[in-house]
């Protein structure tokens, strides 16, 4: 990408939304997005281009036109074959990377993702819809058959759940977004979807993807703040899953707004506390490198990232001089400048919250070990590697999705495996160790607190075709390739007793290819 390339030349006005397959005039109230990267020498935000500030009364009549297309399991989309379903999913993604270069600029400006990570986030999209496909090909391959039981023949298949409100997270705004919206869609799902607050503009040129691609009302896309726009969608109790990646406080609240909770199916991604644990025997340079990028990978706004470290006190003199240099080292800067590591944060106030985590921690007996630890801009607050840290402190109880990095020491293993287990969260842990005989008890018992233990590597949420998912207030459901189908889904089969009437009926049904549903077709 050129530097011209880059200037925001033009403001993006997002004038439309897209409800019941039609890019709908906005002529409302709107909303300014900034970016928190200044375009001039004297610090001001750069103004981006603005966005509906949509109201109840177009929600619920976006709501309608997503109900309207699933039509109580009668539309047009659940009753699909799936091939052509997997046509028109094929025909999206072919749209989705002519705007490549668009979508990774809108990355950069409006999160601060940088230049690498924002191609890569968008590649990684566009495989993880391919690698869709090819999933739901083998699982429509393997429902392409009978079973028999006690005289009892089943045809058994998957089918969608209905209607899907779905809201992604700021942090990755393309990849994790779509990990929910794609799945949903092509299970046959109708889905309403609202960008994040801090990454809508990128959707933009995608939008009129969606509406070539799919029938009228499979994908509606609403702004304005989720009170606003979600807690009316789903008050209205026709909301038969809620997707969402972000923190459990708003989707417990909007959980609280449904009238039938026991009808609602809930595929959640929500936050963590993934510690490190650096044992008495680790190999420094690989542990401290693994950190670095587990702690400070886009400024630490990960789900993911590694949030606090525990290091043995036998190593945590060097580790923490080493550690601290290599932190000092990093180059902060514009997320197009070569080898950038850190980047402008996307949050107008969250450096403000980050001094306050570190003012915090200092005030009750932390230091900060590194010499650029809490350098503060209007924009950014330089990485603190804080130590020790105690329970007590806000940096320890709260996930501060930002660059502080607090260290707590520890003697004995079993004090850390208490903290992990009283813990809110439950999604992954780093263990950095050799010693198989020390290694393998761990293990066994950390693989009962979180869904996954990364040795010697930091956490993180790929290969998509992993299980990616939590325990406690982390997650609910499980994402991946292969498993998010069968998130946005429900087993549903026709059975028919064995004998000849019945059975002339149903090769009558698979001879004529009158029912989509009833299919013994092996997809190519």
């Amino acid at each position: 990408m050129t530097t011209d390339q880059l200037k925001i030349n033009d403001l993006l006005h997002q004038k439309t939304y897209l409800s019941d397959g039609k890019l709908i005039d906005w002529t409302g109230k709107t909303d300014e997005v900034f970016s928190t990267i200044s375009s001039s020498e004297n610090y001001q935000k750069t103004l981006l281009g603005t966005v509906p500030h949509m109201d109840k009364e177009t929600a619920l009549e976006v709501l309608e036109s997503a109900c309207h297309a699933f039509d109580k399991g009668k539309g047009l989309w659940p009753t699909m074959k799936v091939a052509e379903r997997i046509a028109c999913m094929e025909n999206f993604v072919g749209k989705m990377k002519e705007q490549r270069e668009i979508v990774v600029k809108y990355l950069m400006w409006e999160i601060g993702k940088s230049m690498p990570d924002s191609y890569k986030e968008f590649d990684r999209t566009v495989e993880y819809i391919e690698d869709t496909i090819e999933d739901y090909k083998d699982l429509d391959r393997d429902s392409a058959k009978f079973s028999k039981k006690d005289g009892v023949y089943a045809h058994i298949r998957r089918g969608p759940l209905g209607i899907v409100l779905c809201l992604g997270p700021y942090n990755y705004p393309l990849n994790e977004t779509f990990a929910l919206l794609i799945p949903a869609i092509i299970m046959g799902n109708t889905v309403i979807f609202k960008p994040a607050k801090h990454g809508v503009l990128l959707i933009s040129p995608l939008l009129e993807a969606f509406k070539e691609s799919f029938p009228a009302g499979v994908v509606n896309v609403i702004y304005g703040r989720g009170r606003e726009v979600a807690a009316p969608i789903m008050q209205s109790g026709r909301i038969d899953v809620l997707a969402l990646i972000g923190n459990s406080k708003s989707a417990i609240a909007l959980q609280d707004q449904h009238p039938y909770k026991n009808r609602l199916r809930l595929v959640l991604g929500l936050e963590a506390k993934n510690p490190g644990i650096i044992l008495p025997d680790a190999d420094l340079d690989l542990a401290i490198s693994e950190c670095i990028s587990g702690t400070l990978s886009f400024n630490g706004q990960r789900c993911t990232a590694l949030k606090i470290l525990y290091v043995h006190e036998s190593i945590q003199k060097e580790f923490l001089k080493r550690f601290a240099e290599k932190v000092d080292s990093l180059k902060f800067g514009n997320p197009w400048d070569e080898n950038v590591n850190l980047t402008p944060l996307p949050e107008p106030g969250k450096p403000e919250y980050i001094q306050g985590l570190i003012e915090d921690a200092q005030q009750k007996g932390a230091k900060i070990i590194n010499k650029k630890g809490g350098e503060i801009s209007e924009n950014f607050i330089f990485p603190a590697v804080l130590f020790p840290v105690t329970k007590d402190m806000n940096v320890y109880q709260e996930e501060q999705f930002g660059p502080v990095i607090p260290v707590k020491p520890f003697s004995e293993i079993k004090e850390i495996l208490e903290e992990i287990a009283d813990s809110n969260y439950g999604q992954q842990v780093s263990l950095f160790g050799k010693d198989i005989c020390e290694l393998a008890p761990l293990i066994d018992t950390l693989v009962n607190l979180v869904c996954r233990v990364n040795l010697n590597s930091s956490c993180q949420r790929g290969p998509d075709v992993f299980p990616f998912t939590g325990r406690k207030d982390s997650a609910v459901g499980t994402l991946s390739v292969h498993d998010a189908l069968r998130s946005f889904s429900i087993r549903t089969f026709v059975a028919s007793k064995d004998n000849p009437y019945n059975n002339e009926i149903l090769e009558n049904l698979l001879h004529s290819k009158s029912s989509n549903f009833m299919s013994t077709d092996y997809l190519l």
